[in-house]
């Protein structure tokens, strides 16, 4: 597959002041990408978007990746600003370290809307405007996916819950022309493994992320990765070699299915015949 050029393309990037939307939105104006850059805070949003450039390439905009509709008012408006959306990257997110037989319900259940209900809300809002330009869509998910750690419950089920969202969605997109994937970092540093490393159970658990399984990888690789992922439009991106395996395998099979299983205008034609609510619904 030929390389999707971002020079002059318009990506939309949720959680876009975190360490990783950071790193990320820099790279990718290095491209030449204008940036639609969507954060809780709006003055953080707008001074890192004053950063990369004037408003022609790079805006910011107050989101809740918790609330629809002030999700789908930004992505709006980012797509008015700049005439287009091309690619659209899930990124916000959050963690925490609990047991799930203590854990605060609430904490649970705010880690499970953001992570998984989040990447859903990014990509029902942006995708109108991708299917105009045939672009692309990406979720960062994790290897905890693929590796589900205790005292991480919530966490690896909203990871894993993306990385199964992104499957499903990517056949229900692919007659539009759109791509979807997913990315899987392990540890990396950011401001969020700084609070990793002051807790004592997670210093327990992962040993502080100096060596072996645990160990942090450089915020440069994921960053690489990511943008080399968009200009792939892979369905996979996974930043480490070592971890290569352990995530691929799971998905050795979904190829397959996913020709086989869902030929020709089966998907689009079952799209059709859907209910909003997502069962038949009496006339």
């Amino acid at each position: 597959m030929p390389k999707y050029e971002l020079d002059g393309r318009t990506v939309l990037i949720t959680g876009s002041t975190g360490g990783l939307g950071t790193a990320v939105a820099r790279a990718l104006r290095r491209r030449g990408a204008n940036l639609a850059l969507l954060d809780l805070d709006a003055d953080l949003a707008q001074r890192q978007a004053a950063d990369l450039g004037p408003e022609t390439v790079a805006r910011g905009w107050a989101a809740d990746v918790r609330d629809l509709d002030s999700l789908r008012a930004a992505v709006d408006a980012a797509a008015e600003h700049f005439g287009r959306i091309d690619v659209v990257i899930a990124n916000a997110g959050i963690g925490a370290v609990a047991p799930i037989e203590t854990m605060d319900p609430e904490a649970f259940e705010r880690i499970i809307d953001i992570n998984l209900n989040g990447v859903w809300r990014t990509f029902r809002t942006g995708l109108p405007h991708v299917k105009q330009t045939g672009g692309y869509m990406l979720a960062v998910s994790s290897m905890a996916a693929f590796v589900h750690s205790p005292l991480n419950g919530p966490y690896v089920a909203s990871k894993a819950g993306a990385w199964a969202l992104c499957d499903a969605f990517r056949l229900e997109v692919r007659h539009y022309g759109v791509g979807v994937g997913s990315v899987h970092p392990t540890f990396f540093q950011t401001p969020m493994m700084d609070d990793v490393h002051a807790d004592p159970a997670a210093t327990r658990l992962w040993g502080g992320n100096r060596n072996g399984l645990w160990k942090t990888i450089p915020l440069d690789t994921v960053v690489n990765s990511v943008v080399s992922g968009v200009e792939r439009r892979a369905d996979l991106v996974v930043p480490t070699r070592r971890n290569a395996l352990v995530a691929r395998i799971p998905g050795l099979v979904r190829p397959i299915i996913d020709r086989i299983g869902f030929r020709g205008t089966t998907i689009p034609d079952a799209i059709a015949q859907a209910s909003p609510s997502g069962w038949s619904q009496p006339r």
